[in-house]
């Protein structure tokens, strides 16, 4: 279901695509905005609050991955990449510079607005279980309620996903979850791309989050890999 509040913005050098999707997302309950480049994005993202960016990779002068590998160093804003087909490494780059999603071109607009409306719902409605107030990982202090992430008295940014993530696994600490499973909850079966890449696609986000979590990402402690049986979250 469309969130009637949610604030998007598009970026896209194409005047002409930056047009049918601005109306085609409006028309579906949308307030939406368009920047014809990075730099046009950041003046607009400097007055304005957005939910979520759905960015064009192939930009003149600054690319999408490059423009989301730097709003990621101060804003957490769901970023949804546009990419050619078939250009995996690009896709692969875009999730590793922070990107929550990626839809290959060309695309129908229906699954663009699947893809944005599963972003926009990764964060949960409150549920009855009853969960640790804190998740203690080290030096870092999880809030199960709030969903924040805090090192000593400073926040650790995260993104839409990687926030996402963390709610999964603190709602069944110790217990290990399936990749498939994951995909699931996070709104990205389906599509074009196949169950082995979107799968692919949560491994890079699970490296992603182990950056943040871990003091040796390569031997994780608190964010572990269960042979045969997924992720684990392993508090203290």
């Amino acid at each position: 279901m469309t969130d009637p509040d949610a604030h998007l913005l598009i970026v896209d050098d194409d005047e002409r695509i930056r047009g049918l999707l601005q109306k085609f997302l409006a028309r579906n309950g949308f307030l939406v905005s368009a920047a014809r480049d990075a730099d046009h994005a950041r003046r607009l993202m400097a007055g304005l609050e957005f939910d979520l960016i759905v960015l064009d990779v192939m930009m003149p002068g600054e690319d999408g991955i490059s423009f989301t590998r730097s709003i990621r160093e101060s804003v957490a804003t769901p970023v949804l990449l546009l990419t050619a087909r078939g250009e995996t490494d690009d896709r692969i780059a875009g999730l590793e510079a922070g990107a929550d999603d990626y839809l290959a071109k060309p695309f129908e607009p229906r699954e663009l607005l699947l893809r944005i409306n599963a972003i926009l719902r990764r964060v949960p409605h409150e549920t009855g279980a009853v969960l640790p107030k804190f998740l203690n990982l080290g030096p870092l202090r999880y809030d199960v309620e709030k969903g924040k992430l805090w090192h000593g008295e400073e926040p650790v940014r995260l993104t839409a996903t990687e926030s996402q993530l963390m709610r999964i696994f603190a709602a069944s600490p110790g217990a290990p979850v399936g990749r498939a499973k994951l995909v699931e909850d996070l709104g990205r079966s389906g599509g074009k791309d196949g169950g082995a890449a979107q799968e692919r696609a949560v491994d890079v986000q699970i490296t992603r989050l182990r950056r943040k979590l871990e003091a040796d990402p390569k031997q994780p402690r608190y964010l572990q890999t269960v042979r045969g049986a997924g992720y684990m979250l392993a508090p203290d």
